[in-house]
């Protein structure tokens, strides 16, 4: 085992997550890219531990500290599980934590049981796995005076992350975390897609991470400015970005919006483009 130390330790972590992804995995190649990189490194000194055999990462953990923890491990390696637990457990000292697993990940919540960790009853927040094929995607319908396209690199570089920002009422995201987002795998700009408004300024945006192997894009994330919202932008910019996806050979489009109560519009949204759910997290809480 050694802690996360050098920018290559993500394309290692991506590469354990894409040799053991399946529709019962609970990551995907992008979302580890987006959940990395999206922020400067000021603000993303998780800790993550990498766990090898024969110089190949065959577990991980990452500990969104003070309580949020993801994990990953190779089948092949059931004994690491409990190793990457009492690791963080060690990184918690005493807080309160929380793992989630899929509803269809039995073998890990078969462990986590084993490890002391439980359902948490209070917990209301989830998020709804959901995929289509990329057969007979609709048309974008796109407003009067709006376009949408795939951003052009650098070019458009403040733009999109302003769109992303005024979107999600967030200045996390900054020019320098998304220029080094943007060189990173598996980002492609031809995925990366803007709705453009008569006066210039992006209104929407949607990013789609390829996962090649598997001919699987994830979405992650979509935004629309306040200003601009109901009238469909976002439908637009999802669609043309699924028909860019289409045009590189994927087959499969995968989305995780929270599925509760709390928080519903996205999954109407998807659920519109024909997206349909086939798993659910579970928020499980440490001993």
């Amino acid at each position: 085992m050694r802690e996360f130390a050098k920018p290559e330790d993500l394309r290692a972590m991506q590469g354990l997550t894409q040799r053991l992804w399946s529709a019962r995995s609970a990551h995907h190649v992008g979302d580890l890219a987006w959940g990395r990189l999206m922020y400067p490194p000021e603000l993303t000194r998780w800790p993550i531990g990498l766990w090898e055999d024969g110089g190949r990462v065959v577990a991980w953990g990452w500990a969104n500290l003070p309580w949020d923890f993801r994990l990953q491990v190779d089948p092949g390696y059931p004994e690491l599980i409990g190793e990457v637990l009492r690791w963080f457990t060690d990184l918690a000292d005493g807080q309160p934590v929380m793992v989630t697993a899929l509803d269809v990940e039995k073998n890990l919540q078969s462990e986590l049981d084993r490890y002391g960790y439980f359902r948490d009853p209070e917990a209301k927040a989830f998020f709804a796995y959901h995929r289509r094929s990329l057969k007979q995607l609709p048309d974008p319908v796109v407003p009067d005076g709006f376009i949408v396209r795939a951003v052009s690199g650098e070019a458009d570089l403040v733009r999109r992350v302003a769109v992303h920002r005024r979107s999600w009422n967030s200045t996390k995201v900054t020019d320098e975390s998304y220029r080094a987002l943007m060189a990173a795998w598996p980002y492609r700009a031809d995925l990366d897609w803007v709705a453009e408004g008569p006066g210039g300024d992006f209104a929407a945006s949607c990013l789609i991470w390829l996962d090649d192997q598997h001919g699987v894009g994830l979405i992650e994330p979509v935004g629309t400015v306040p200003e601009f919202r109901r009238m469909g932008l976002s439908r637009a910019v999802c669609l043309a970005a699924l028909h860019a996806l289409r045009a590189t050979g994927a087959k499969t489009a995968i989305v995780c919006p929270r599925g509760d109560s709390g928080y519903p519009i996205p999954q109407v949204l998807y659920r519109g483009m024909g997206f349909r759910r086939y798993a659910r997290t579970i928020p499980y809480r440490g001993p």
